[in-house]
């Protein structure tokens, strides 16, 4: 039968809830046991497509085409394996599906009520999950901090679970113990009313995860086991670490996997981490450097910069890298600085890096200062690569400066531009005008056909690939002839021909420079970079040498 290990937050949010939740995932698997993680939003918002990823973080999409929390990006990379749709749940998505379920009479009649119905349809959810990936134990973490008020159905779906299964689920807390500067001392009271707010939903942690700055010493230990009624050896350390992926290993010198076997009476199959343990010590030793600029505008809130917005792309770099063996160095460019007169002249300052990358992104705002950063990398000979927006920049850029299209745009920036070398796609004009925005983009996996002697087909060695979207526009299929003309590559299609998936520049022209239509940084893997990533930093490390 599945074991379920609840994972939810104390104090403050953003303290590593999801990367705690897939290092446990990571630990149990490779203990010989088959794992899935789930996430819990909070959120009335079904899905996490609407959610502007400067108040949120970045948009994660899976291969069915759910738009979700970064988390499950997190425990795709740890665990090695794609997650459904099923694993992610908002308070939105269980509410709709209640009332449809009301509508057809699926309740038989009864009084539907927010309890049991809400919890029930919680716990349908993640036993559905659990049986699709025929998962020993079922991860799932709940997102914010717990004495929140949205969090209370999912505590009592939890609270429920445990009351019908005892023997089956384990409840984690992950809490932050802070260090006041004046003070010098870490404080354990924070976390003392954590749970007790936990135990007035009617559950008790069996382990407590506390993150600070520095390991918890045995002092804090006792005085937490005294007034959080549990044992020291269920208080685990987590300090700040320099990569995640040191955190499962963290984790393992409390023994933290044959920890949690035991407390189900379980036993290990085996044990093998000595991969993520070489990845983990190799990170710490790197010396040699590539410094990679992202050119995007989803970096500020307020005086502080959110790379949370490009988590994968951070990490599809950081594979990368440590694949070749050197230590990337990411430098934060807002491209709105080299819009305004003065600010062309500081374009020069990316000759400094030694790679650029634009990512994703909607909207009008910034879009000039990213067609000057691609012209002037272009120009300059220095490698790119562009990612779903990023290749539609490049595309205005080649239009405008190479076929002499000089008004050349996207109908997203100018719907009555005279070039719409970029255009929506057909089918998802009425939903635009229909305001229907909502999980109706291109969304998920879909298949491509890569051209031969070429970048792409040197990177990914096969003529077909699956990669994820999540895109609305595309490049306009009349001018597609016009490009080629002008020694544009379309180097990936759809299998029909009809949908541009890559463009390049023949290595006559330039030593790099590649954007895809899809997300390649949605399937690279600590242990396995993604093929395109893995090139773009090879000839980063190329141009550094010289």
């Amino acid at each position: 039968m599945t074991k379920f290990i609840f994972v939810a937050g104390g104090v403050m949010s953003g303290i590593g809830k999801g990367v705690a939740t897939a290092s446990i995932g990571k630990i149990l698997e490779s203990k010989g046991f088959n794992v899935t993680a789930i996430k819990i939003d909070p959120y009335i918002n079904l899905d996490a497509g609407t959610m502007n990823p400067i108040e949120h973080g970045e948009v994660f999409v899976t291969d069915d085409g759910m738009e979700c929390d970064q988390d499950i990006g997190n425990y795709e990379r740890f665990l090695n394996k794609d997650i459904p749709k099923i694993n992610y749940m908002t308070t939105g998505l269980i509410y709709e599906t209640v009332i449809r379920k009301e509508r057809n009479l699926e309740y038989g009649g009864k009084c539907v009520e927010v309890v049991p119905h809400i919890p029930e349809e919680v716990i349908r959810r993640i036993k559905k999950a659990s049986k699709l990936a025929k998962a020993d134990f079922t991860i799932i973490e709940i997102g914010g901090t717990v004495g929140e008020y949205q969090n209370i159905l999912f505590l009592e779906a939890a609270r429920m679970l445990k009351s019908s299964n005892p023997k089956d689920v384990l409840f984690v807390l992950v809490s932050y113990l802070p260090i006041p500067n004046k003070i010098g001392e870490m404080k354990t009271k924070p976390t003392q009313y954590a749970v007790r707010t936990v135990n007035s939903a009617g559950i008790q942690p069996d382990i407590i995860l506390c993150r600070s700055e520095v390991p918890i010493d045995d002092r804090r230990k006792e005085k937490l086991s005294v007034f959080c009624n549990i044992r020291p050896e269920m208080i685990i350390s987590a300090p700040d670490v320099d990569s995640i992926y040191e955190v499962p290993i963290n984790f393992e010198k409390d023994n933290l996997g044959d920890k949690i076997l035991k407390m189900f009476g379980m036993r290990k199959k085996k044990y093998d981490m000595q991969d993520w343990r070489k990845l983990s010590n190799m990170i710490k030793n790197l010396k040699k450097e590539v410094k990679i600029g992202i050119v995007g505008k989803y970096f500020s809130t307020g005086d502080f910069v959110l790379s949370d917005s490009y988590i994968s792309v951070i990490e599809s770099i950081k594979h990368a890298s440590w694949f070749l063996k050197v230590k990337p160095i990411i430098h934060w460019i807002n491209a709105e600085e080299y819009e305004s007169a003065s600010g062309r002249t500081k374009l020069d300052e990316l000759k400094k890096l030694d790679g650029i990358i634009i990512p994703g992104g909607f909207g009008e705002r910034g879009v000039e200062g990213k067609i000057k950063t691609v012209e002037f990398a272009r120009k300059n000979k220095i490698p790119f690569l562009g990612l779903c927006y990023g290749l539609q920049i490049a595309c205005i850029e080649y239009a405008r400066n190479i076929a002499g299209l000089k008004e050349a745009n996207s109908t997203e920036i100018n719907r009555n531009t005279k070039y719409p070398v970029i255009d929506i796609m057909p089918e998802q004009k009425k939903n635009l005008e229909d305001s229907n925005y909502g999980a109706t983009m291109r969304l998920g996996a879909y298949p491509a056909l890569i051209k031969k002697r070429t970048l792409a087909w040197r990177a990914y060695k096969t003529p077909a690939i699956s990669e994820r979207h999540r895109h609305r526009w595309e490049v306009n299929p009349d001018y597609i002839e016009m490009f080629e003309k002008n020694g544009l590559i379309f180097s990936g299609k759809s299998p029909n021909g009809k949908l541009m998936e890559i463009i390049e520049l023949s290595p006559k022209d330039h030593p790099f420079f590649i954007a895809t239509q899809f997300h390649p940084e949605l399937k690279s893997r600590p242990l396995a970079p993604h093929p395109l990533f893995r090139d773009f930093i090879k000839a980063a490390i190329a141009k550094n040498k010289k």
